[in-house]
């Protein structure tokens, strides 16, 4: 296909086609759903590495950005949605989880400067003098242009934790179903003791994650076993992950030579391009430093990478036989996470590669294949293959509906790492 065409595809399916994903009220996944939206970047204070999740009442903020292409900015608002462990709006009236009024208009905004691409860079800041929140639990930020207040443009998922037990784990290679091999299996603890919780063992809900992903989450409704103030989940199969592989990577620092992980990088007057080297499926675990799919806006030499660093039409290439009856997707952040059209790998049998080109900007970046067959959860296996040194992180969320209880409160929440050598 030609270059120019495969970009202007690129940008439709990325865009046009996925408008309507989150316009929806019971749509409730994180991402962009308007053409021209990119670069959704979500910071507590200024760690890289932390999870969307903030404390109630604490100091920390939670820093969400965007860009939109265009020459001139619009007129934003965004407002709070509060949701249930699963991230299902849970029906709370306003006033019950926000001090303030649900309604805030965005006007931090810059724009672009000295680049081919035009684009408006804006940031928001949670909490603020205009919104506070007042409930722990689950949150969606929807942003929307004051004109169209029903169709939502990007939204953001984030947590606010009262940070009100202790929560503890641990992640081991010898699993309940494999020995050092393809899989890592948590054992956690959660003390409730500084917490007056009534029925903990029935009222508790765990929720896991690996590597900031959405589709292979998992509940567990209850312990396996307590005393006093301790619930104890070990030896339980939804603590069983596949370990995957370290994420790849690559860099677009430099847009006058090819970076780490780059085979080209050039221009055709209107659009710089980035041929990612192509990929292979992984027979092999190899450690390699690693974001765990997140991914920094940086260029070189630039002095403020927000609005001067360049938009780039990366085209990723995996060279491996057609797999039938699954699909192949890019995670990462990236993607925000998101096995739709806006992943999905497509396979051209002229070439006898998987390719996809994602318009991005300069940065350092972490990705990988996941393949997913129908619309259950995806697996790194097929591509990235599964090895047990793998350095994932896991987000363990502790909720609680106390009886009567009309939300989901967010009583803890911490990140677990594995910790052993070889």
């Amino acid at each position: 296909m030609n270059r120019f065409v495969e970009a202007l595809v690129a940008v439709w399916v990325c865009g046009a086609l996925c408008a309507p994903c989150l316009r929806g009220a019971d749509d409730t996944r994180h991402g962009v759903s308007a053409p021209g939206f990119h670069t959704l970047q979500v910071r507590v204070d200024d760690n890289l590495m932390s999870p969307a999740v903030i404390t109630l009442d604490g100091d920390d903020k939670l820093h969400v950005s965007f860009d939109e292409l265009a020459d001139e900015h619009r007129y934003l608002r965004y407002s709070l949605v509060h949701c249930d462990a699963m991230w299902r709006a849970d029906g709370l009236l306003d006033s019950e989880f926000v001090d303030g009024f649900n309604e805030v208009p965005i006007t931090e905004y810059e724009y672009s400067k000295a680049t081919l691409t035009h684009y408006v860079h804006y940031s928001l800041t949670l909490p603020n003098d205009e919104i506070r929140l007042k409930a722990s639990g689950n949150y969606l930020l929807r942003v929307y242009d004051e004109a169209d207040v029903d169709s939502v443009l990007v939204q953001v998922r984030f947590s606010v934790s009262e940070a009100a037990v202790a929560v503890q784990g641990s992640v081991s290679p010898k699993t309940d179903i494999d020995h050092m091999d393809a899989h890592q299996q948590l054992s956690i603890e959660v003390d409730t003791r500084n917490r007056d919780m009534a029925d903990r063992f029935e009222s508790v809900t765990l929720v896991v994650g690996q590597n900031g992903r959405y589709d292979n989450e998992t509940v567990i409704a209850k312990p396996l076993s307590r005393s006093a103030t301790v619930l104890r989940y070990e030896h339980l199969p939804r603590l069983i992950f596949e370990a995957g592989n370290e994420y790849r990577r690559f860099e677009t620092v430099s847009l006058t030579y090819p970076g780490m992980g780059l085979d080209d990088i050039d221009h055709d007057h209107t659009q710089y391009h980035a041929t990612v080297a192509t990929d292979y499926p992984r027979e092999e675990y190899r450690y390699d430093e690693t974001q765990r799919g997140r991914y920094v806006v940086r260029g070189a030499d630039l002095r403020n990478d927000d609005t001067e660093a360049e938009y780039v039409m990366t085209h990723f290439s995996l060279e491996m036989p057609r797999q039938y009856g699954v699909d192949i997707y890019l995670d990462g952040d990236m993607t925000c996470r998101r096995l739709d059209d806006t992943s999905k790998m497509h396979y051209d049998g002229a070439t006898g590669r998987y390719e996809k080109s994602l318009l991005l900007k300069q940065g350092s970046y972490n990705y990988a294949y996941l393949v997913r067959r129908g619309s259950g959860s995806a697996s790194p296996s097929v591509v990235e293959g599964n090895f047990y040194p793998t350095q994932n992180e896991y987000l363990v969320k502790v909720f609680y509906r106390e009886p009567g209880g009309r939300y989901d409160r967010l009583m803890g929440a911490t990140m677990i790492y594995p910790q052993w050598t070889d």
